[in-house]
This record gives structure tokens, C-alpha cells and sequence, in this order.
């Protein structure tokens, strides 16, 4: 777990990600905040925002999250916080580095209660989100789920991205520390070569949230919903979906809202628990306990 700096420290480093005078960032003051990074909110140039901060930084964390926060917000198909600045680190020769923590500062979205139609709003703006589409499966900067990172380089099929780019590379750094059953890599290599057989009928790529379990969806002042902390790329969307279910936290009405819009393809609710793999090798990778076991069981049910 990252040490995170407190919010006494913060003030160069969010003028620096927005690019103001020190002196424009006031009223510094932690908050509630996540396992991977932590959180305070500050004022700056006067508006009210809200600054997660990581030190030492993880290259690229909050990089990718500002990327993939500018990515959803292009269709203006669902609402997400706006990204405001970001200061990370990248590489070696990065001028930032050493000289504070890695943050991303984001408008502020004050919390409010579900709508009468909060959940039809979110089951057909996700279905608009998804509908926007992705130039390729993959996307143009490096992945992160919480701390694991996630290859994002472009490939020419679905099948292919995730094998070669989610569950290959996630099963690595689970099996690396430990958290996978003997002979785990083995069967999954198996189902990695079955992939083009599994996944049911060819789609383009949809825009994905890519983390969408119930802590990521909030409700915003209006009542709607508002999907934060992504880790976006261009994927399947029964991805976002099964995600969704795997932890649950929605209620049946988006699902009912999402299929009036956009009707999954046949044969969607034999994938559910294949879309969930990934996610469990995440939780395997960075939590161990039983998640290696249902990643296990999950790779023998498909292979």
C-alpha cells in the first residue's frame, strides 16, 4: 500500500497539476478516500475541488485515471467528474519526479439522493456510453485497476485483447504472489486458446468503464448518476456488465433500461461469470484470500 502524503503537502502539487500560482490553492483538507490513493478537497482559482494524491506515486495511476475520466465525458453520454489537472509521473527523466505527490484534481460533485428514474438514467446512459464506441480494443495510454497494471496496447480482435492483454498478464502477477491454486496458468492457457469460441458474436468495440462496481457509480445533487475512478478502455461491453453483477449493487431496473436501448447479443447471461474472471484475478492480485480459488473454478467451467 502506497504511503500518502498529508494534506499540508499537497498545495505545490495541485498548483502544479492545474497550473496556477501556489497561492491560488486554499482551504487544503482531507476526506474520505480510497485503499489505492487517498483524498482531500481544496479550493482552487476559487472553484471547490477534489484532489486524490498518491506518494510516493505509482507512474501513470492518476494519469490514466485522468485520461480515462476525458475519454467518457467526450460523448456526454453519462455524467462524470471533470478533470481539472494532473501531475504524475511517467518515466525516469520526468521533471516531476521528486518533487511531490502524484495528483489528479477533479471538479468537485457534491452527493445527493437516487431519482425516482436514477436507475433507468443509468442503465440507458451506459448504453449510450457503450454505443459511443472505441477506435480499437485497447486504448492509447497504460491501464490501471486499483494498483495492477493493464496493457492497453491495441489488438486486432476482442478475443485476443483479452486474453493476451487482461487475463494473461493479471494471472501473472497473481500467480507471482501467490494467490492462485497449482496448475492455475496451466488451464488458463487453455481457455486462452478457446477464447475466439467463447465470447458469442463479433461486436465493435464499446467505450467501457472498466472498474464498474457499485462504489464506482455515485449520485449526484440532481439524482442521476455519476460513474467515477474508471480504468477505461475499448472492450465488450457485457465486460462493464458483468462487472456490475459480480459485487452487486444494481438494481434490476438498469439492466431492464440498458437492454430497452441496447439488447445484449444471444446467449449474454452463459458469459456473465467469463467476464467476471478478470475482475477476480484483480482482487486475487491485490487481496489474495478466496478470489484465486473462483478465478480457478471459473477458468475450468469455460476451458
Amino acid at each position: 500500500m502506497s504511503v500518502v502524503s498529508g494534506a499540508s503537502d499537497l498545495r505545490p502539487a495541485i498548483a502544479r497539476a492545474v497550473g496556477v500560482d501556489v497561492g491560488a490553492v486554499t482551504d487544503v483538507r482531507p476526506t474520505a478516500g480510497g485503499d489505492v490513493s487517498r483524498a482531500s478537497t481544496a479550493v482552487v482559482a476559487g472553484q471547490r475541488c477534489f484532489v486524490k494524491h498518491v506518494d510516493p506515486p505509482v507512474p501513470g495511476l492518476l494519469a490514466s485515471e485522468a485520461a480515462s475520466l476525458d475519454w467518457l465525458a467526450e460523448p456526454a453520454a453519462i455524467t462524470v467528474p471533470r478533470v481539472v489537472g494532473v501531475a504524475d509521473v511517467h518515466g525516469g527523466d520526468d521533471t516531476h519526479r521528486g518533487a511531490g505527490p502524484a495528483v489528479l484534481v477533479l471538479a468537485f460533485v457534491e452527493a445527493g439522493r437516487p431519482a425516482v428514474d436514477h436507475d433507468e438514467a443509468l442503465g440507458r446512459g451506459l448504453a449510450a456510453l457503450h454505443r459511443a464506441g472505441a477506435d480499437a480494443f485497447g486504448a492509447s495510454w497504460a491501464g490501471f485497476v486499483g494498483t495492477v497494471p493493464q496493457p492497453n496496447e491495441p489488438t486486432g480482435t476482442w478475443a485476443d485483447f483479452l486474453g493476451t492483454k487482461r487475463l494473461w498478464p493479471t494471472a501473472l502477477i497473481a500467480d507471482e504472489r501467490g494467490a492462485l491454486p497449482p496448475g492455475t496458468l496451466d488451464a488458463l492457457e487453455g481457455l486462452v486458446d478457446r477464447l475466439p469460441d467463447r465470447l458469442g458474436p463479433p461486436e465493435p468495440p464499446a467505450r467501457l468503464h472498466g472498474d464498474l462496481w457499485g462504489g464506482n457509480a455515485m449520485v449526484g445533487t440532481d439524482g442521476l448518476p455519476v460513474l467515477v475512478d474508471p480504468a477505461s478502455f475499448g472492450g465488450h461491453r457485457e465486460v462493464d456488465l458483468a462487472m456490475m453483477r459480480l459485487f452487486g449493487g444494481f438494481g434490476s431496473g438498469v439492466f431492464d433500461a440498458y437492454d430497452e436501448v441496447f439488447p445484449l447479443a444471444d446467449g449474454n447471461a452463459d458469459r456473465v461469470e467469463l467476464y467476471q474472471l478478470h475482475p477476480l484475478l484483480v482482487h486475487a492480485a491485490m487481496f489474495g484470500g478466496g478470489y484465486g480459488r473462483r478465478a480457478r473454478a471459473t477458468i475450468d467451467r469455460y476451458r
